[in-house]
């Protein structure tokens, strides 16, 4: 009989694109969602918690027309034959939520909604193929008082998370101006059906070559965009990338679009006026953009905070008019030590037709997403964020056989919010127990001995007043500022309390 082959172990290694989050990152993540909940539901929105996976068919913008859908997505075959995927971003799925239940939901429908998706992308450093995304939308209002409305709200959403006014911006713009911009630049003066416009861009397949070529204005510049609407141009590594096919005279008109923005608001529409000539629908777009910019200066939103700013076009395809992005406007060092802006944490914009692949009927629609991660990593390089969070008070075992004594102390902690533990390992080694609350990051240590136990007292540690004095006291600073001192059983709740609100 043949010796049976012995399976290999399993590589213990996250898949390629992929990570795993401990402690710090998750409570910190937490924190965020609360705190980004909390203003959204101050400004009326409700939750909503999706599906994670949809049918393809819901997802159909982001697949490939071959044989297996995976560009972009996770997708696979169910034994019926029908595809499924995992959302590849939380608008998607809201179009069809909204479509599937629209008789049973307000109109206008306000909801966010909160958790991680997945695309089927290259990894990069910094770039997962599953990310977090925050999302809040308005389903059935075609009123630029939505679009004010998104915009004001996620300028409080980054104040309330810890990005004071001065070191962001949101910059708005209008995805019809691009249009009116777009319909001169290949010769159509008659706009009033889109559909001739779009079956023009499908023919020359520039529609969308031309949108994610502008939407590189801040990384590449004038020059930059120029020589991708144009002939090409290679990139920081020397691979060259192809360009658009417009002519420079063709190239022009866009890139006076994308260079309109004045020193005020009032000169950067009289520069768009003059970019967008004779079109209607651009007209469209400048009305819709003074609209929102009156109705944000009456609730005191001023260009310190949001700005209209031409440069903005996002790439994603189904934007039809107002567009919005905030930027982080503060330096940071990259990894060679040069200072660069953070750029862009939130992006989104009004699209009217994403709820008509459904329902065959245009329902207006607007919202923006926050990339949490890229929130938290901001937060983190400002130094306005621990990297590593605070464990809980860890109370020492002295006596294995009065384990109930010590998680007595833990249950009096817990029942005043103080989070603690009973250290649960081997007790024999009293500095392994120590050197566990130093990795866990305690901030005290409790131990309770036999002779503490008849005196009625219990020692108190302060790890990390100890820590501090460790690195840097003399002697006489150990003696005026002991680390570790007595305090009655009875009082060890409130002596904890007002340890730990010292040490914050």
């Amino acid at each position: 009989m043949a010796k049976q082959k012995k399976q290999p172990r399993p590589k213990a290694e996250t898949p390629k694109g992929f990570r795993d989050y401990f402690g710090a990152e998750v409570t910190q993540r937490a924190d965020m969602l609360r705190a980004i909940a909390g203003v959204y539901h101050r400004y009326g929105f409700d939750a909503l918690e999706s599906s994670a996976v949809e049918t393809v068919e819901a997802l159909g913008k982001f697949l490939p027309d071959v044989d297996r859908p995976n560009e972009g997505v996770f997708a696979w075959q169910e034994d019926e034959g029908d595809w499924l995927a995992l959302r590849y971003d939380l608008t998607a799925p809201l179009a069809r939520v909204y479509a599937q239940h629209r008789n049973d939901l307000p109109t206008p429908y306000r909801r966010y909604a909160m958790g991680p998706v997945w695309r089927n992308e290259k990894p990069g450093p910094g770039r997962f193929r599953q990310f977090y995304q925050c999302d809040a939308d308005t389903v059935g209002s075609a009123s630029m008082a939505a679009d004010a409305e998104i915009c004001a709200m996620l300028a409080d959403t980054l104040e309330a998370v810890g990005i004071p006014r001065g070191d962001y911006i949101i910059r708005v713009n209008n995805r019809k101006v691009l249009n009116g911009v777009l319909h001169n630049v290949f010769g159509f003066k008659n706009e009033s059906e889109d559909a001739q416009l779009d079956a023009v861009w499908e023919t020359v397949h520039k529609r969308e070559a031309v949108l994610r070529t502008i939407d590189k204005f801040d990384k590449v510049g004038r020059e930059g965009v120029l020589e991708l609407l144009t002939t090409g141009r290679k990139d920081a590594s020397g691979a060259f990338i192809d360009g658009v096919g417009l002519s420079e005279d063709q190239a022009k008109p866009v890139l006076a679009f994308l260079t309109s923005k004045g020193a005020t608001t009032a000169e950067t529409i009289a520069n768009l006026q003059a970019a967008i000539g004779e079109s209607p629908v651009g007209e469209d777009g400048i009305a819709e953009l003074r609209q929102i910019a009156d109705l944000l200066a009456a609730q005191g939103y001023g260009p310190d905070r949001i700005v209209i700013d031409p440069s903005v076009v996002r790439g994603l395809g189904y934007y039809t008019g107002p567009v919005y992005e905030a930027e982080l406007t503060f330096d940071i060092l990259d990894d060679k030590g040069r200072k660069r802006q953070f750029g862009s944490v939130a992006g989104g914009g009004r699209y009217d037709d994403l709820v008509k692949r459904f329902t065959g009927q245009e329902v207006p629609a607007t919202g923006i997403s926050i990339g949490v991660d890229r929130l938290l990593a901001a937060l983190r390089e400002k130094g306005r964020m621990q990297a590593q969070a605070t464990g809980p008070v860890v109370v020492t075992v002295m006596d294995r056989d009065r384990m109930a004594d010590y998680q007595a102390m833990a249950a009096e902690l817990r029942a005043v919010g103080i989070r603690a533990e009973v250290y649960l390992g081997n007790p024999k080694n009293f500095g392994n127990q120590l050197k566990y609350a130093d990795k866990r990051n305690s901030p005290i240590a409790i131990i309770e001995g036999a002779d503490e136990k008849a005196k009625g007292i219990v020692q108190v540690k302060d790890l990390i007043l100890g820590a501090k004095i460790a690195e840097s006291a003399t002697l006489e600073e150990w003696k005026e500022r002991p680390s570790q001192f007595e305090v009655p059983r009875a009082d060890l709740v409130a002596r904890i309390k007002e340890l730990l609100d010292s040490q914050s």
